[in-house]
């Protein structure tokens, strides 16, 4: 994959602690074009309207922009997603820092985090 992007999306699943790796497209990462576009496009497709914010049916989806981890100051933007609790519809937030491009060099272009873990786990990535 060229163009900023590395062509693998992670997904993990909370409740049953599998992991899978999505390998879209060229037309979706034309189409969607990373932070904001990927967090839509998963909310909107895989998370029903009427589902509780609090659900393990809902999504926290990371993705980091386009050219975040670029070597220009100031390209560290990521968007985070999901059902909202406050207003019930759609969430979704940026934020810049070190996070979005530590993502980046991992290899994948988005998180998404699904289900609902028994107990507190955390989510490393090392060496893919």
């Amino acid at each position: 994959m060229s163009f900023g992007y590395h062509g693998k999306i992670l997904r993990v699943n909370l409740t049953d602690g599998k992991i899978s790796i999505e390998e879209p497209s060229d037309v979706f990462y034309r189409t969607y074009l990373g932070g904001r576009g990927f967090v839509a496009y998963y909310l909107l497709k895989e998370v029903p309207p009427d589902i509780d914010p609090y659900s393990p049916a809902n999504k926290l989806i990371f993705a980091p922009g386009l050219v975040c981890g670029a070597a220009v100051s100031g390209l560290s933007r990521f968007a985070v997603g999901a059902k909202s609790p406050l207003s019930e519809g759609y969430g979704q937030a940026e934020a810049g820092g070190f996070w979005g491009p530590e993502f980046r060099r991992t290899g994948f272009d988005a998180l998404i985090v699904e289900g609902k873990s028994a107990k507190p786990v955390y989510i490393s990535i090392v060496d893919d």
